[in-house]
């Protein structure tokens, strides 16, 4: 293989899971030309990736108005096809995906065990040893199948100098000092029934400065903000505010130096889990076989429901999803991840 395009497009925490591809592709062919096609929110991830040679950036939102097609699709196809592939693995499994690997040169499309809207028609799926198992096994098996060996699962990311240091002064400007131990809550995620309450964050965080441990609160977005503004509001002493504060190199590198990670199925755990964090992960609508902290199956809380797993966004039952899981086992996991 000396020239293999991946496609995974969004969101974060899918991207982070696809990682490992590209590392195996470099590890089983190491003079392998790799390029990846993403979209801009995820694009800064794919930029921190080592075993990356070119990223294509993929402008949805863009190609949703004529006037943005018709700009965009010539220039996009051509950059598409400016190279011939010996491999095309998409990881995505959807109809814009697919519609990716439709254009691409190669002999070969790949894609992942369970896709979706006709992609299976463009690339055929690879149903691998590990079609029932973890989504980060699934993607490899992608990877197995062009011959890589896979004899180490890596997620590889440098983050730049420059921002490790911005980072570092973000942090100590909002109040966390060098030398502080601290946990960080992943408080928001995109599904409402993935978001844990944050009377229960709250007493986790009173929990950790009582161990005298900092709580620091990450995200993006309206619903973060808001959720970091009650849960600051229920706390004895505020937590450091990290909300809309950092790129996603410079959150990277506060996750690196962080004790742990609380939060539901979303991009920031996973991350955390991909950078071997220990995270307590809390699950309801997902499943830990598929979606859970990879490398630390011990560290998902699935919640207590016989609903468990239904993959729906929203409930049908109007429940509280995670309702069910209490502060005291997240701090039964904290304590055994951390030793105390």
């Amino acid at each position: 293989m000396k020239n293999v395009l991946i496609i995974k497009l969004s969101a974060i925490g899918d991207v982070v899971h696809a990682l490992p591809v590209s590392a195996a592709v470099k590890e089983t062919f190491p003079s392998a030309k790799i390029t990846w096609v993403v979209e801009p929110p995820a694009y800064d991830l794919i930029k921190m990736n080592p075993c990356v040679d070119k990223i294509i950036l993929f402008r949805k939102k863009d190609f949703r108005t004529l006037k943005g097609f018709a700009k965009l699709f010539l220039p996009f196809r051509r950059e598409i096809q400016s190279e011939t592939y010996d491999a095309v693995l998409d990881l995505q499994g959807l109809f814009k995906s697919a519609a990716i690997a439709f254009f691409a040169k190669s002999n070969i499309k790949l894609g992942i065990c369970n896709m979706r809207e006709m992609s299976d028609k463009i690339s055929t799926p690879v149903v691998g040893e590990n079609f029932q198992g973890h989504i980060v096994e699934r993607y490899l098996d992608t990877a197995r199948a062009i011959g890589c060996k896979v004899e180490k699962v890596t997620f590889p990311l440098i983050v730049p100098p420059a921002e490790m240091k911005r980072a570092d002064t973000i942090t100590n400007h909002l109040g966390l000092r060098a030398g502080n131990s601290y946990v960080i809550f992943a408080a928001g995620a995109n599904w409402a029934n993935k978001r844990w309450d944050v009377k229960y964050f709250a007493e986790i965080g009173d929990w950790l400065y009582n161990m005298n441990i900092v709580p620091v609160i990450a995200g993006n977005g309206a619903v973060d903000v808001q959720r970091a503004a009650e849960i600051e509001s229920l706390m004895e002493i505020p937590p450091i505010n990290l909300v809309n504060q950092t790129t996603l190199p410079q959150l990277t590198h506060v996750i690196k130096n962080s004790r742990a990670v609380i939060g539901g199925d979303t991009g920031i755990v996973h991350l955390a889990a991909g950078l071997k964090i220990p995270v307590v992960m809390l699950m309801g609508p997902t499943d830990a076989n598929r979606n859970g902290a990879y490398g630390q199956p011990q560290n998902s809380i699935e919640v207590d429901r016989p609903c468990k797993g239904c993959w729906k966004r929203a409930c049908p039952q109007n429940l509280d999803c995670l309702e069910n899981i209490l502060p005291a086992q997240v701090k039964e996991k904290i304590s055994a991840a951390l030793d105390f």
